[in-house]
């Protein structure tokens, strides 16, 4: 059972969440807000394992919200919903610590999907928007250069984990990942795993921001 929190603030586009979420048994809304500031009371009170978030809200806004929920090291991860207009919005959210987007017009198996993997620890990003969003994100972040003790973390890693840290970084998928290296699936989850471990990332996106911070990835020419 994954149970989530619901924070939009519009009253029809709450029920129509909640009306999804009660139809499936795999998932239990344990509240709703309509803002940030009560997103993050509640989602402290409540300890949902999915925090459904909107981005553009009165008051305190999801990124805030988001940031704020994520730093208090809690159990909870967010899923933000976006429209298909990508703006700065996203990418601060991407830096306050999100660990997924999903448009607002996915189809209702995208979003129970996106949901549960969340709620496993993964990082989900709708696939019209993955590897768009990767590109605009390398060229607004600057690139690590400095020398900082935050590279020694790439010493720790193995050849083939530095790798897989490029691909992830490149907005890969495990199965594109194995093709590629001629690994299993299931071998290269385990070498993820060890990478987000070495480098302290919370999950993929984490990992794609450490990979564009420190250079191991470029955007795209186009």
């Amino acid at each position: 059972m994954t149970t989530v929190l619901i924070v939009d603030d519009q009253p029809l586009q709450r029920y129509g969440f909640r009306m999804l979420l009660d139809s499936v048994p795999e998932t239990e809304v344990v509240g709703e807000a309509a803002q940030g500031a009560e997103a993050v009371r509640k989602a402290a009170e409540l300890r949902p394992d999915v925090v459904l978030m909107d981005v553009r809200m009165p008051g305190m806004d999801g990124i805030e919200a988001t940031r704020r929920i994520t730093a208090a090291g809690g159990r909870s991860r967010v899923l933000v919903l976006t429209t298909f207009d990508l703006d700065e919005y996203v990418y601060a959210a991407l830096r306050a610590g999100a660990s997924g987007f999903l448009l607002k017009d996915a189809r209702p198996e995208e979003l129970l999907a996106g949901i549960g993997a969340v709620a496993c620890g993964d990082a989900v990003i709708a696939p019209a928007l993955t590897r768009r969003l990767l590109h605009e994100f390398a060229r607004l972040v600057p690139v690590r250069s400095d020398g900082s003790p935050e590279d020694r973390r790439l010493d720790s890693l193995t050849e083939r984990e530095r790798e897989i840290l490029v691909a992830v970084g490149k907005g890969w998928t495990n199965g594109e990942i194995a093709a590629h290296f001629v690994l299993s699936e299931s071998t290269v989850k385990t070498h993820v795993g060890r990478v987000l471990a070495k480098i302290g990332a919370r999950d993929r996106i984490q990992a794609v921001i450490f990979a564009y911070d420190h250079g191991l990835t470029r955007p795209h020419p186009g």
